[in-house]
């Protein structure tokens, strides 16, 4: 953790819902007139798509049925944190990114699925803003969970989490549901692992609960719509948050344990803007504070 480079960390599975918290945060940024460097989880997969499609079929023919890129062996847990730790210090360090698809790929040259160079991230950058699946990964030889002056878990229910994944790949990238459900069965040990763990090391958590039938993801048509949903947002620690304020400005809303509110699933945005536009304030204050006391 540091005053001077704060760091900000989403973290959640694939399909939990990650990216339109970036989109909440992003907004932050704008209108508070922060410069953050962006870094997005995926670019520190171990390996590219063709080459991580190769590694799957030699561990299916060697009968590992659990390969996935929620495991240590398929991502550079160790890298993340030297990132986050040299931030935190110089206010700098080492990034790339992943390109997802053929815009991404079409400014660098190259082919989609594949990562850009190594670079260093500016140093006139406010803050580091990390959003992708390890952000607060703890294993016996790394521990990046300790960085973050904000880490925030996006954890939809279960089979929530499923119906977002495998409309997303079916509808975006042309996966069949059987192919879907391969990929869930397989990540599930790391899962179990790497992704449920690092929930008790967030600070806030964000989690959808349908209020419509999810009982079978696997048929499901469409994925449930904000207004058919709850969000449950639960903080490690409340000290300082101002429920009473959350509670007059999010209609609807109600305290399901002391630490704990619940909100509209259509509220959710409005809920994390005023959450969280205080803990950047916060950040920017204490970031000039300390850049005048040195």
């Amino acid at each position: 953790m540091s005053h001077r480079h704060p760091i900000i960390a989403i973290t959640g599975s694939s399909g939990a819902g990650t990216t339109s918290v970036t989109r909440t945060f992003e907004n932050i940024f704008r209108r508070e007139g922060v410069n953050a460097a962006i870094v997005e989880g995926d670019s520190f997969h171990r390996y590219d798509r063709a080459e991580m499609k190769l590694r799957l079929a030699e561990a299916e023919k060697r009968g590992d049925k659990h390969f996935s890129h929620f495991g240590p062996e398929n991502n550079l847990f160790a890298e993340i944190e030297a990132l986050f730790r040299s931030y935190a210090e110089t206010g700098t360090g080492r990034r790339r990114k992943y390109l997802h698809d053929a815009d991404e790929a079409a400014p660098y040259g190259q082919q989609p699925g594949t990562f850009t160079a190594w670079e260093d991230v500016p140093r006139d950058t406010d803050l580091l803003f990390y959003e992708g699946l390890h952000g607060a990964v703890v294993t016996p030889e790394v521990n990046i969970a300790q960085h973050p002056d904000l880490l925030i878990g996006v954890v939809p229910v279960i089979n929530l989490e499923w119906i977002q994944k495998l409309w997303r790949d079916k509808k975006q990238r042309g996966y069949s549901t059987d192919a879907v459900t391969d990929t869930i069965l397989r990540r599930m040990p790391d899962y179990v692992n790497y992704i449920c763990p690092q929930f008790m090391h967030t600070h806030v958590n964000f989690q959808r609960v349908p209020m419509v039938d999810t009982s079978n993801p696997f048929i499901a048509r469409d994925i449930p719509s904000p207004d058919e949903s709850l969000v449950v947002i639960r903080f490690a620690n409340p000290k300082g948050i101002d429920f009473q304020y959350l509670l007059n400005m999010v209609h609807d809303s109600f305290m399901s344990r002391a630490n704990t509110i619940v909100v509209p699933g259509g509220k959710m945005e409005l809920a994390m803007q005023l959450i969280f536009t205080p803990f950047v304030w916060r950040m920017m204050e204490r970031r000039k504070r300390a850049i005048g006391a040195a």
